[in-house]
């Protein structure tokens, strides 16, 4: 990614003072008063480094920088955006790397704010054209890899997997509907448990919500159709038949369309005699994509719409894939998501949680991927987009919405689901996992679920629910 040049302004003393007033409201901005230095005393980059480089002073400027921005105060902008051209490099350490991410996404901001004023005190019509993240396509090899590099994925895949086995033991049919963010590289291990169990293996039915015009990183290289070929090949292999059924829905309706064909495979199961059949929901890291805008029922069609202040009934669309999802009484339902909260409708509280949360990534990059590596460029450029997705985007197009631990278990209560403490077994198999990678990996308990840790702050957490 280019680094950004903005031209050199004045260094206004104004910049101190944002840092050195115990009084002012985190949200306050105060007036800028030119003083301009003379040209001799700017200060250097290593200078800016040594007084600004630190965490705190890179968060409160990127927060000023985001309240300039808000109310178009285009000088004070541009002064803090040359401070953070200097200290904020793409391939520094983690605290440079992290606020050139925020940097890259506030720049984004401004541009479809439409202040072309703002635009061109913040960069050049050069810099301008560089914007778009080059995300990768990830062949399988390559996404299967990638998710091996840290425990960020595993950890669910392991919790998950193991709750799973316990759930469905006995059953001849397990019907698994995968709604994860890396395309099913769950799946395998699963398989491979699956096999190893059991004698004559249980049928496999695997249900996966394809939508060709998904672009959420990581992005995938060959379509559903493809992939799920590749892993009935793979239970094949393994002495386990799978089938593999694509159905295309989204995120962006709450998967109205995949909870229509989950209703109607369940009345036509439930209405043959045979074989017993476990229904499992596996959801990785997805349900955070489903718009949280409330939804109001439109009674004279029968449908839900999008509220907008005008009714006082409504429904969260979450809430609304929660209650639909109960009412197919699925056998076991693992939940893994990240534990932050990315939700505010306040520009300066969800930068200031994201953060505070996604230094998390670029910390641990730098324990397992060397500088200028091609994997490292791939890894940051996701992480990345997913910054500019919830600094730049409002409105339905902001689809990062992450949601602590605490507010999903009141969703799953509220649509009556309980909580099951994760089993023992499931916790020594997270363990020697999180053995396998570096140390500053840690797991906790808490309540019935667990929950992964860098450096003892939540990173992901994972967690079981049957239907109550």
């Amino acid at each position: 990614m280019m680094q950004f040049t903005p031209p050199i302004p004045p260094f206004h003393q104004n910049i101190i003072p944002l840092f050195s007033n115990p009084t002012m409201n985190q949200n306050q901005v105060p007036s800028p008063k030119p003083s301009p230095c003379p040209t001799g005393l700017i200060p250097t980059t290593k200078a800016l480094s040594s007084s600004f480089g630190d965490t705190n002073c890179m968060e409160q400027l990127l927060v000023h920088c985001a309240n300039a921005i808000e109310t178009n105060d285009v000088t004070l902008a541009q002064q803090i955006l040359w401070v953070l051209n200097n200290i904020a490099l793409p391939d520094g350490d983690t605290n440079q790397r992290l606020a050139y991410s925020f940097l890259r996404a506030l720049t984004v901001r401004a541009a479809k704010t439409g202040s072309c004023k703002m635009v061109e005190a913040m960069m050049g019509e050069e810099s301008r054209s560089h914007l778009a993240i080059g995300t990768h396509k990830f062949n399988v090899i390559e996404l299967a890899n990638f998710v091996d590099l840290t425990p960020w994925h595993r950890f669910g895949f392991t919790a998950a997997n193991t709750a799973i086995l316990e759930a469905c033991e006995g059953f001849s049919v397990i019907h698994i509907v995968d709604l994860s963010l890396t395309h099913c590289m769950q799946i395998p291990t699963l398989i491979d448990a699956i096999s190893s169990r059991h004698e004559v293996p249980p049928l496999i039915k695997l249900t996966v919500a394809g939508d060709n015009c998904r672009d959420i990183p990581p992005v995938l290289d060959l379509s559903y159709d493809e992939l799920g070929a590749k892993l009935v090949n793979f239970a094949r292999s393994r002495n386990v038949i799978m089938e593999f059924r694509v159905v295309h829905s989204n995120y962006t309706d709450g998967f109205t369309s995949l909870m229509e064909h989950l209703k109607v495979q369940h009345l036509v199961y439930t209405s043959e005699a045979g074989a017993s059949e476990a229904l499992v929901i596996n959801c990785h890291m997805m349900l955070h994509y489903i718009p949280d805008e409330t939804l109001t029922h439109d009674m004279d069609t029968n449908s839900y719409v999008y509220d907008y202040g005008y009714h006082s009934s409504t429904l969260s669309l979450r809430s609304l894939f929660l209650k639909e999802l109960r009412s197919l009484d699925p056998t076991i339902v693992v939940l893994v998501d990240e534990d932050a909260d990315l939700t505010s409708r306040n520009l300066v509280c969800r930068l200031r949680s994201a953060f505070n949360y996604l230094w998390i990534p670029y910390d641990t990059m730098d324990t397992f991927l060397p500088r200028g590596s091609k994997q490292r460029q791939w890894y940051e450029s996701d992480i990345c987009w997913k910054i500019e997705n919830i600094i730049a985007h409002e409105g339905l197009q902001r689809v990062e919405r992450v949601e602590p631990k605490s507010m999903w278990e009141q969703r799953m209560r509220t649509a009556n689901f309980h909580g099951v403490p994760i089993s023992e077994d499931s916790v020594s198999e997270v363990k020697a996992m999180l053995d396998e990678h570096a140390a500053g990996w840690g797991l906790k308990k808490e309540d019935e679920h667990i929950v992964l840790t860098w450096k003892g702050h939540n990173v992901v957490f994972a967690s079981v629910w049957l239907p109550a």
